[in-house]
């Protein structure tokens, strides 16, 4: 497998396991890493919104059916406090070989004038970056998608198993 450029972003549908992907990828590297993951906020069988982890365990709400706010996509209003409060904070490397791990840079998420700040700060870092990035977006993310330091891979179903190992030798 040839080496990866510096940063490294998974694209594809929703729901088609990239965060799993990154998550698994992490078990398999044994390397400093900060950053954050994002989940699903269900309610019984209802996605009512969407999470943020740090690597760390702080927790906050990147959108939700059930807050107000300014910023919405979809039924979801975006939270920019929290992405601001608890997703910005994890992209800043404490040393220059961690990881920075950023699951996702998507249209809710480049909301925060911060968040898109700190993502152009890791990716100008000398550290790598893992990430996920919309298929599609903003003139934003598709300049984030052009940068020569950037590999894109796509996850499909019939690639994301095999997506955990291979991520892991781009990235040793």
């Amino acid at each position: 497998m040839t080496r990866a450029a510096k940063n490294l972003f998974l694209t594809g549908p929703p729901g088609i396991g990239k965060t799993t992907v990154i998550q698994k990828t992490l078990e398999k590297l044994s390397l400093p890493a900060t950053g954050f993951t994002t989940g699903e906020i269900r309610q019984g069988t209802s996605r009512v919104g969407f999470s943020i982890v740090t690597l760390d365990g702080k927790k906050g709400i990147l959108a939700h059916v059930q807050i107000r706010g300014r910023f919405r996509v979809g039924r979801y209003t975006v939270n920019v406090e929290d992405i601001e409060r608890v997703a910005v904070p994890a992209m800043t490397p404490k040393s220059p070989s961690d990881l920075i791990v950023i699951d996702e840079v998507g249209k809710m998420e480049c909301f925060s004038g911060a968040f898109c700040k700190s993502l152009i700060a890791a990716l100008d870092a000398p550290n790598t970056v893992l990430g996920t990035i919309a298929i599609r977006g903003t003139a934003f993310i598709e300049s984030v998608k052009s940068r020569t330091d950037v590999t894109i891979v796509e996850v499909h179903s019939h690639n994301r198993d095999e997506l955990p190992e291979r991520l892991a030798g781009m990235l040793r």
